[in-house]
């Protein structure tokens, strides 16, 4: 029987993302509760932004028409620090004025106080040694944003600076996308916890606190129900278990084809499954389908069920294809946009002249020459590269390279988040 050919990164992330949907149902929730979420709805500022006409520095408030030549004297007929507002600035003088300031009527400019000096011997005179511009150094009333108008957009993820606009707006509230909510676990009677002792022939679970801390750097609510025995009714009962109530099943192991390897039949008898071998390294295996909710018919549609992804167990492919596929899809149900992030042209500091007929993402550290490192050992049991690595080198089938070349760069920071 002739095997299917695997599918590319690009075809298999294409094939997720059609079937992934946003999650309806939103919250309202107290400014600092919605750091990490998406907004649901757009808001609009409640006030100009600034309120006022204000200066941007410590200086004078002056009008241009008294000061044509440099080297101008100026009465000082009035002094305005922040919180307060001044008078309106008569002919021939200057106002003392200090960042954040309201700008006082009649003035047009603002000369920063490097650019002024006091007249010896009169405290209340001050010279403007530079030719101001009408406009310099002043922020306009609702220059950032305006009373009414569109201050964040609906599927905006909500990051610090989003809740400082938010704030500025005079916003209290934000209405945000609920949380999507992903159950995990592991199969694998050869796994223990840490802390437990080792079975013969037994190993740690690595991939547990890996997989959940992904899925938490995302936002998303986490259910662990830990390391399921290799049998297939322990693994269709936690299915249906983890369908409940969930939007997302994640699993690491069991996706193969051997004895030991119930994925595929719990899933296949719980609902429904692709498995498919994908054209990258590390990682090749890849189950996508749903699971019915435990309450549902078997005719049910998309709404009664839960999205199910299984991963690769070697841990450095558990977590290449999470970042790779699982990320995206993740994003999707929230609203944001998708997508492996984008690739950055640097320097390989490394030969690397296997070509592969697979996509390769090797795991890379930037050096102190502005280039990248090759972690010697690129197996797919090898967690600690991708702990030493600070990306991956997106490296196409067959491609090969010698150092000095330029190469395509994804950094870690952009997959984990």
């Amino acid at each position: 029987m002739t095997k299917p050919p695997m599918l590319t990164a690009q075809q298999a992330l294409d094939h997720l993302l059609s079937n992934a949907k946003s999650v309806s149902e939103s919250e309202t929730v107290a400014m600092q509760a919605a750091l990490g979420r998406v907004l649901a709805e757009s808001v609009n500022s409640l006030v100009d932004v600034p309120p006022l006409d204000n200066t941007s520095m410590d200086g004078y408030a002056v009008r241009t028409a008294d000061t044509h030549t440099p080297g101008s004297t100026l009465k000082i007929a009035q002094r305005i620090p922040a919180g307060s507002v001044g008078a309106q600035l008569e002919p021939g003088t200057a106002a003392r004025i200090f960042t954040g300031a309201p700008v006082p009527p009649g003035a047009d400019a603002v000369v920063m106080q490097e650019d002024c000096a006091i007249q010896e011997g009169s405290a209340d005179q001050v010279q403007v040694n530079i030719v101001p511009t009408s406009g310099q150094w002043i922020r306009r009333r609702g220059e950032d944003l305006t009373a009414g108008k569109t201050a964040l957009t609906a599927g905006t993820f909500l990051r610090p600076q989003e809740l400082g606009v938010a704030a500025s707006a005079g916003l209290t509230h934000l209405n945000v996308k609920r949380r999507v909510k992903i159950a995990a676990f592991f199969t694998g009677d050869e796994l223990s916890l840490p802390g437990e002792p080792l079975k013969p022939g037994g190993i740690y679970n690595s991939n547990r606190d890996t997989l959940l801390a992904c899925i938490k750097s995302l936002g998303c609510d986490a259910t662990d129900f830990g390391i399921v025995p290799d049998s297939l009714d322990a693994t269709r009962e936690t299915l249906r278990k983890a369908s409940k109530d969930h939007d997302l099943i994640i699993t690491s192991g069991g996706v193969s084809v051997g004895e030991e390897d119930h994925i595929k039949p719990a899933v296949t008898a719980e609902g429904r499954l692709d498995l498919w071998q994908i054209a990258i390294k590390p990682g090749k295996p890849l189950a996508f389908g749903a699971v019915r909710k435990s309450d549902a018919s078997k005719n049910a549609d998309a709404e009664s069920e839960t999205w199910f992804i299984g991963l690769p167990g070697n841990p450095v492919s558990s977590f290449v294809t999470f970042l790779l596929f699982v990320r995206p899809f993740i994003l999707k149900l929230q609203g944001r946009e998708a997508g492996i992030p984008q690739s950055y042209p640097m320097r390989a500091d490394f030969d690397w002249l296997k070509g592969d007929r697979r996509n390769e993402f090797l795991r890379v550290k930037i050096n102190a020459q502005g280039g990248l490192d090759l972690f010697p050992n690129q197996s797919s049991g090898v967690l600690t590269s991708a702990s030493w690595g600070d990306g991956l080198v997106d490296c196409p089938p067959g491609q090969t390279f010698k150092a000095g070349e330029l190469v395509k760069y994804i950094p870690f920071n952009a997959l984990l988040s």
